[in-house]
């Protein structure tokens, strides 16, 4: 898998992203910024400060006025473009990877970057394109400044919450977010560490979450909310401890939202049926769109939604106008605060047969043609092809699609029984090349499934 991928690029700090290629992709993007003013931070990474200090080199040679902010969340670093009225960005960050990769998220004007944007950087560097300038770095200290923003928009609040910031880009920040409103925070792992000691720098599976859910029940807290490395991502627990699945965290923040006012509510293709059903019956218009959370954007700024949501943790807010995983927990905080148990809550929420994601490794370059050999196999039945290939039914569906952010495919299930769940695996598994049916079988198995 290349390091220039679908939304942002990103690879194995040092041999990926060698100090070589890191200047060639600052001299590409200061190509397209070139004069601009460009934001440029980076999360707690032990390889960030290297490659935040190349990149701003290549963009102060490139003639971009550089506002250098230092150690942040991803959501600081959006706070700051808004702030600052910069023209563009560059967030040095693997988001939830593990800690030896690294990357950078980009922002290049007013819209998302496209696939289109990073391929367009990949050629740049490939040719090794620049544009000589006279260009300047300012430090810039935006924390404090995004606390108040956030505890502007924010309700008053003091329920207890165990804060897991996963040794992240959070850990200093996430706290005084909390305590600032009003909330009891007990912390949890809340010392920056590049290394991730603790934990994945990724809540979205459940087995980063169990000591979250112990600290949650040994205090008596409401809830507990973890983030992923760069504070992008977000994910709960209940005051049961129980790890809880973003479907039904969507579900509750769009009906959080719908209760407010009419409107559109955005929803990746991985999400549980119960999503656009529970979202049509509170009012509101659910459209799908393809996981990546520059996709998600998209979409969310072409409709105008609302609230968008993937079960990655990727949360967006029509008060922000962008992701931000620490102001989703306070969101959801909120809405506790108002309705009561979150575990009544969720429990209230209808489930169908859904499985996880089912993650299968896969290190070739040529994903775009196998999902492209599934679906031909696959042209009797109702496809939707939005994100990978998926076959579609009434009572339920099954995916594939390609990562955008690792070398790997992910699967996922639904049905609204068993007999519909088994035969959708059947026929979805049956059409997958041997290598990835063997591991999606073995998969299937562990979760108790006949294939």
């Amino acid at each position: 898998m290349g390091i220039f991928q679908a939304c942002d690029i990103r690879g194995i700090a040092d041999t990926e992203l060698t100090d070589d290629i890191v200047y060639k992709i600052a001299l590409a993007i200061g190509t397209k910024l070139t004069g601009k003013k460009v934001v440029v931070g980076g999360d707690v990474r032990l390889s960030t400060p290297r490659l935040q200090q190349t990149l701003i080199e290549g963009l102060v040679y490139s003639g971009c006025q550089v506002m250098d902010i230092g150690t942040v969340a991803t959501p600081v670093f959006y706070y700051a473009l808004k702030s600052v009225g910069a023209d563009g960005g560059v967030m040095v960050t693997a988001s939830h990877n593990p800690a030896p990769y690294n990357g950078f998220k980009l922002v290049l004007g007013p819209q998302p970057v496209s696939e289109e944007d990073v391929a367009e950087i990949g050629r740049l560097v490939a040719c090794g394109a620049s544009i000589p300038g006279q260009g300047s770095v300012q430090k810039l200290e935006v924390v404090e400044d995004y606390i108040s923003y956030i505890k502007d928009k924010a309700k008053p609040e003091s329920l207890r919450v165990v804060v897991d910031a996963g040794n992240g880009a959070t850990s200093l920040i996430a706290p005084k977010v909390f305590r600032a409103i009003g909330y009891d925070v007990v912390e949890l792992y809340c010392q920056p560490d590049g290394a991730f000691p603790n934990r994945s720098p990724n809540p979205a599976l459940a087995e980063n979450l169990e000591r979250l859910g112990d600290k949650v029940r040994s205090t008596g807290a409401s809830l507990g909310v973890a983030f992923d490395g760069d504070g992008d991502r977000v994910a709960f627990v209940d005051e049961n401890g129980r790890a809880l699945d973003n479907d039904d965290i969507m579900v509750l923040l769009a009906k959080y939202y719908l209760k407010k006012q009419p409107g559109t509510i955005i929803y990746d293709a991985k999400c549980s049926l119960v999503v656009p059903e529970e979202v049509a019956a509170a009012g509101g218009r659910a459209i799908m769109a393809r996981a990546g959370h520059t996709f998600s954007k998209a979409a969310f700024m072409r409709e105008n939604a609302l609230f968008a949501g993937e079960i990655s943790g990727h949360f967006f807010f029509s008060e922000l106008g962008n992701d931000d995983g620490m102001f989703g927990g306070i969101k959801l905080c909120e809405f506790v605060a108002e309705a009561g148990s979150l575990a009544r809550l969720v429990d209230a929420i209808p489930s169908y047969l859904l499985t996880p994601d089912i993650r299968i490794p896969y290190h070739g370059g040529d994903k775009p043609e196998v999902l492209e050999t599934i679906a031909q196999k696959l042209d009797a039945y109702q496809l939707n092809r939005i994100d990978g290939v998926r076959i579609e039914f009434a009572d339920g569906w099954g995916m594939i699609r390609a990562s955008v952010t690792e070398p790997l495919f992910t699967l996922r299930f639904e049905a609204k029984s068993a007999e519909r769940m088994q035969q959708i695996m059947d026929i979805l598994v049956s059409v997958l090349p041997e290598a990835i049916s063997a591991a999606v079988q073995e998969k299937l198995r562990k979760l108790g499934y006949k294939i």
